[in-house]
């Protein structure tokens, strides 16, 4: 069966795309991006914030069609709008013949197989277990990021229950995968060829604590830096509350871990934070990052902000402007607040306009910009290391080969890129090289080929 996989939302729903791929394709299916090959489809959706949903609700409105019109012979929606949304879906959606929860992927083949078998059309039979049935790693996948770096889910659901999020009511508590389990996983991705990994979960800080009694990041990261291929380790969603010393030191004396790190902080004001129900405030974070810096002084640190949660006040906003002038983040991203049902947050008082929200988001992005370009023209004249991401060929000249590149100061699918130019030797996908940096281009870097990257 040639089978159209559609992977929507976060890095943690590609891995276990993967996992679903490499069950199928251990059962003899095969896989196709063309719409009008395809004998089946498997949509994973995403259901985090509204334009996610709406995404979901696309993708599977279009392959319904094509299932209706007997295009397809089999439709099987998974991931968190199909966990969330299961009814509704089965209701409004009928040409849908399979909705899987978050926890029952592994039943994809058999789910597949049992509407072939059954060769009819809204005849439904879903699969949904215990939203907080254990995790297990370990399993076969199939790569789809391209070869050079994949992701590691080290956990899965959240414990923290911020008044925004559905995700610990669709993904469940805080699970931790078994370290034997994401050490053979990982052990896999090296043979596999990827040279970056990347830790990923709904919070990485707080990994083991669950299974062990008490936090094993340290230890977890420890053990994957003794695996050979790879050469760099990433971490993100790291929330601030949870740093502890071990954490620190690790990432500091290792040299395999990236110095960089995913710490959401979501807000600069300690009242709204209060009310998104985070437990860290602005002295803390200040404290926090002053803190990574002085320990780690080359540390690159990503962040995330919410603009116009509900009963945000002009004040609020400019304190979160303060925050993110005074600590000068490398990476930020900021996001408009969406009002999610069944959250606390979405019936709160005060609810914020749209047009402010948007206001407010443009203020600050803004003011990052400007942080941002004058450190990329701080960047000139140091040599960096980073990982080439293709030739570009409609920029080659008789100076010689220009190529794309990442630095470790650049997550995959998130940050900037480095430019390389005047490269007089063939580099493949995948090299790892030193940089000077001669320029910035906004966001982006450009620099000279300078040697081959070593240990």
């Amino acid at each position: 069966m040639k089978i159209l996989f559609v992977s929507l939302g976060c890095d943690k729903n590609r891995v276990d795309t993967e996992v679903m791929l490499g069950m199928l394709t251990g059962s003899g299916h095969s896989f196709t991006d063309d719409e009008n090959e395809a004998e089946a489809a498997v949509v994973n959706t995403c259901c985090f914030i509204n334009d996610a949903k709406q995404e979901s609700i696309d993708a599977i409105l279009e392959l319904a069609e094509r299932r209706k019109s007997g295009q397809l012979k089999a439709l099987i929606v998974t991931g968190c709008l199909a966990e969330r949304y299961r009814e509704e879906i089965q209701k409004e959606i009928p040409e849908v013949d399979e909705i899987l929860g978050v926890t029952s992927t592994d039943k994809v083949v058999k789910a597949l197989e049992e509407t072939l078998k059954r060769n009819k059309l809204f005849s439904h039979k879903n699969y949904f277990d215990d939203v907080n049935r254990k995790p297990i790693g370990g399993m076969k996948r199939v790569i789809t990021t391209g070869g050079l770096f994949n992701y590691l889910k080290i956990a899965e659901g959240c414990d923290k229950r911020c008044t925004y999020c559905i995700i610990p009511k669709v993904r469940g508590s805080y699970r931790s995968v078994p370290m034997e389990d994401l050490l053979k996983d990982a052990r896999q991705l090296a043979e596999n060829g990827i040279t970056e990994l990347i830790i990923v979960a709904q919070e990485t800080t707080i990994y083991g604590i669950d299974l062990y009694g008490k936090k094993m990041l340290p230890e977890l990261l420890r053990e994957l830096c003794k695996i050979d291929g790879f050469r760099w380790i990433r971490i993100l969603y790291c929330y601030p509350e949870e740093f502890d010393e071990e954490l620190i030191q690790t990432i500091k004396n290792e040299p395999k871990i990236c110095k960089y790190l995913d710490i959401p902080i979501q807000s600069g004001s300690d009242d709204v934070l209060r009310r998104m129900g985070r437990r860290t405030n602005n002295a803390q974070i200040r404290q926090l990052i002053t803190h990574l810096r002085e320990e780690i002084p080359d540390i690159c640190i990503r962040t995330t902000l919410i603009s116009g949660f509900p009963g945000e006040t002009a004040d609020d906003h400019r304190q979160t402007m303060a925050l993110v002038r005074d600590m000068r983040f490398d990476r930020l991203g900021v996001f408009t607040y969406s009002q999610e049902e069944d959250t606390p947050a979405a019936v709160m008082p005060d609810q914020v306009t749209e047009r402010t929200k948007t206001l407010r988001r443009n203020k600050l992005m803004k003011l990052q910009q400007e942080i941002a370009f004058e450190d990329a023209t701080k960047m000139v004249g140091k040599t960096v290391s980073a990982v080439i991401e293709g030739r570009i060929t409609d920029a080659e000249d008789e100076d010689g080969l220009s190529y794309v590149a990442r630095t470790y100061k650049d997550a995959p699918d998130i940050d900037g890129y480095l430019f390389i130019t005047g490269v007089q030797r063939e580099l493949m996908t995948g090299d790892y090289v030193n940089v000077l940096i001669t320029g910035s281009n906004e966001y982006d870097l450009i620099g000279e080929l300078r040697d081959e990257f070593t240990e």
